[in-house]
């Protein structure tokens, strides 16, 4: 016991090193996914998150966009806990056969307009799930998808842009549902 604790006073911690700071490109994204989004909105961006079958890949990366590096938050983007309140449905894993009338419910709560983002490989097409018997396909199978996010899964950047790129989508006389 004595030599573990003397080893760890003398070797430091292993852990990730943090992402490169880029502080320009974020801030540059966030004050553009903002105007556009307030253009459009009139408001913030809600975002209601819907797990269809993942392995939870996706879900980390997701959620990595409210710790303290990311903070989406500041620039009027939240995730909410019901679709009513809901802009966006951030949609990740295969849809499970057990999960479609779940999905497809959260999708007609949710008021218009929105959208709906399929969050990574399995969101798309089923992923390495599909042809399982418990999977129905890629969300677009069960509701209509505005974007696909690829991935396995896509880093918080990616999803930021990629939310950008629905919005400019949408602000140019793309599909609203």
């Amino acid at each position: 016991m004595r030599k573990l604790l003397f080893e760890s006073l003398i070797h430091l911690p292993l852990t990730e090193p943090p992402p490169p700071p880029s502080d320009a490109a974020m801030e540059e994204l966030a004050t553009a996914i903002d105007a556009i989004s307030r253009r459009r909105l009139g408001r913030s961006l809600s975002i209601r998150a819907v797990d269809a079958g993942s392995c939870n890949g996706c879900e980390l990366e997701m959620h990595a966009l409210s710790n303290a590096f990311y903070d989406i938050e500041r620039f009027g983007i939240r995730f909410v806990a019901s679709p009513r309140h809901a802009d966006v449905l951030l949609v990740t894993g295969p849809v499970t056969k057990n999960m479609r009338e779940a999905l497809e419910r959260t999708y007609y709560a949710t008021p218009a307009p929105k959208w709906v983002v399929a969050l990574g490989g399995c969101a798309g097409d089923g992923g390495c799930f599909a042809g399982s018997y418990a999977i129905i396909g890629g969300v677009s199978k069960v509701v209509p998808v505005d974007l696909h996010i690829p991935g396995c899964p896509p880093s918080p950047t990616d999803i930021l842009r990629g939310l950008l790129a629905l919005l400019k989508h949408v602000n140019t006389g793309g599909r609203a549902s």
